[in-house]
């Protein structure tokens, strides 16, 4: 498959502004593969910046070199080309692709990334009707350059200027609200059916509450774990989080249905141009949706019933994942932790005259030269393996600073937020265990509380303002890790770490060599050719041999639909 990436204008909130397309199209097109297929995407970078996409959710099972994040790869120089070539292993579920650097994802460049079961694996529900991405996120109408220059002259980003469902705007409910001349979503279903809704929340920092209008959300699956299925009116998708519903089209065609994405966790009255809203038309409605916006929680004074929400998500440990085998059988409540980390989120602070976002007192600073090619060519000197197990005591710093892992380590890890807004974490290469969140400051005590049983496994979790959330990862994917605020605002300032696990013994059967047609950049750019870029790499180039050779020894259909 090949991604063509470039500016497009676009005017999903009415305005026109420039945005990120894939192929011409915003939002990208759906990839859609199975279980253990090899995948290959070559992108190609026409924007006027360096370019890297990063496969969300995708563990990359020993090849950190495909993950597409500063700290593994060096970036796409614009009008160059480069190609991923990964395997989705062991993997099922619902995910999203999008570009890494500079906030691009606030201008697009995002997409689903859809893994289904293999044939003779059984799904713990009947088989859907159809399968329906739903794309959300809120969305400014300023695009990532000029956001990205009011977060170096140390403002805030601001209120944003709506919710987008699928790149386009609200549906037009309220007069007031919504101006003349904006295209909304429609989805068309067919009534008395079931359908696999993916919702994704891929926008820069808002968490959105997502429900439809009369219709139930059958919860079923998050971020390639399969859940204990529970319906829910509607469900708090935070930043860079996804999820399956099943939901049946069992109500009257007396008229179509509202989808909405409203924000959450902020002044609601005053942000109520902060909603997105999609129709979900029947294929016999005999109207337009009407009436008021089904309601989202009303809990401005209850701020345990979101969280009461999250913690209901559970693990279902008798239902196969990618393999055979119930997910359960992984029993992760039984396993010894080796290493402890609390990371403390705080607000804002000034370092060298500069507004900076930290975790545990450090301010991130990308490498010149990735942490993993400075490994790979015993690079000194370019990044430091000492990140603290404990928040840092005296004054905050930057640092290119990294956790060092042990490798088949068992590491616990508390998210500590103690800011007023909400935030989500996302670790690369790893589903971690969601085991335990609460409000307040986490202490040793706080461990009788967690869920050894069936905490729901996933890559993005959130963490609520003055609380905690804890999680359990089992530390047996070797390469460098990116351990990111998903929040666009606070990962650019540096609200990020890696965590670094290097197996003792030297082999391709833990990790897979550095790819054949590697970019160098930073102390290693001197390795870097021209010609070492094709505008088309194929599996009988040189330079693919070992994908070749993976797509032989797996033999392996690649199904990507755009």
């Amino acid at each position: 498959m090949t991604f063509d990436v470039s500016y497009i204008t676009a005017s999903p909130l009415g305005v026109p502004q420039q945005v990120i397309a894939i192929n011409g199209k915003f939002p990208g097109p759906t990839i859609n593969v199975t279980t253990n297929n090899n995948v290959a995407i070559n992108v190609k970078n026409k924007l006027d910046e360096n370019l890297l996409m990063h496969w969300s959710g995708i563990q990359q099972r020993r090849s950190s070199w495909q993950d597409g994040v500063p700290g593994t790869n060096c970036p796409i120089p614009p009008k160059w080309n480069w190609t991923y070539q990964f395997q989705v292993k062991d993997q099922i579920g619902s995910f999203f692709y999008f570009p890494t650097l500079h906030m691009q994802r606030a201008s697009g460049g995002f997409g689903s990334f859809v893994i289904n079961n293999r044939a003779i694996i059984p799904i713990p529900f009947d088989t859907p009707y159809g399968d329906i991405v739903i794309l959300i996120g809120d969305w400014y109408k300023r695009n990532h350059t000029a956001l990205r220059k009011a977060l170096d002259a140390g403002k805030d980003l601001g209120m944003p200027d709506g919710v987008l469902i699928n790149g386009k705007g609200p549906y037009q409910y309220n007069t007031t609200l919504v101006p003349d001349g904006i295209d909304h979503e429609t989805i068309e279903v067919q009534p008395g059916k079931t359908y696999r809704i993916r919702v994704h929340n891929v926008g820069t920092s808002t968490s959105l509450n997502f429900r439809i209008q009369n219709h139930n959300l059958l919860l079923a699956e998050s971020e390639g774990s399969y859940t204990v299925q529970q319906n829910y009116t509607s469900l708090d998708i935070h930043v860079g989080q996804s999820y399956s519903f099943l939901v049946t089209t069992d109500q009257n065609a007396s008229s179509d249905y509202y989808i909405v994405a409203s924000a959450r966790f902020v002044n609601e009255s005053q942000w109520k141009r902060v909603t997105g809203v999609a129709v979900l038309h029947y294929t016999n409605s005999k109207g337009k949706a009407k009436g008021p916006l089904p309601e989202a929680p009303n809990d401005e004074f209850d701020k345990t019933f979101s969280m009461n929400q999250a913690r209901s998500i559970r693990w279902n440990v008798s239902a196969s994942g990618a393999r055979p085998n119930p997910q359960g059988s992984f029993r992760y409540g039984s396993i010894n932790v080796t290493d402890v980390y609390v990371l403390r989120n705080k607000p804002l602070v000034t370092i060298n005259g500069k507004r900076r976002a930290t975790l545990s007192g450090i301010s991130f600073v990308n490498p010149t030269t990735p942490i993993r090619l400075a490994d790979q060519f015993k690079v000194k000197g370019a990044y430091k393996l000492d990140f603290p197990e404990t928040p840092l005591t005296g004054p905050p710093k930057m640092e290119t600073s990294v956790i060092n892992g042990t490798y088949r380590g068992f590491m616990e890890v508390i998210l500590q937020n103690n800011d007023t807004k909400m935030h989500s974490y996302h670790l690369s290469g790893y589903a971690v265990f969601v085991v335990g969140m609460d409000y307040g400051e986490w202490t040793e005590n706080s461990r009788g509380t967690y869920n050894k049983w069936d905490g729901i496994a996933r890559s993005t979790v959130q963490v609520y303002p003055g609380a905690w959330t804890a999680i359990l990862v089992s530390l047996d994917n070797v390469g460098v890790w990116n351990l990111r605020a998903e929040n666009l605002d606070s990962w650019y300032l540096g609200q990020e770490t890696y965590v670094r696990i290097v197996n003792p013994e030297a082999t391709n059967k833990t990790e897979l060599p550095i790819p054949d047609n590697a970019l160098f950049c930073g102390a290693l750019s001197k390795l870097q050719k021209p010609e070492d870029i094709s505008f088309a790499v194929s599996i009988t180039g040189n330079r693919s041999k070992l994908f070749f050779m993976l797509l032989m020894a797996a033999s392996a259909f690649i199904s990507v639909f755009g």
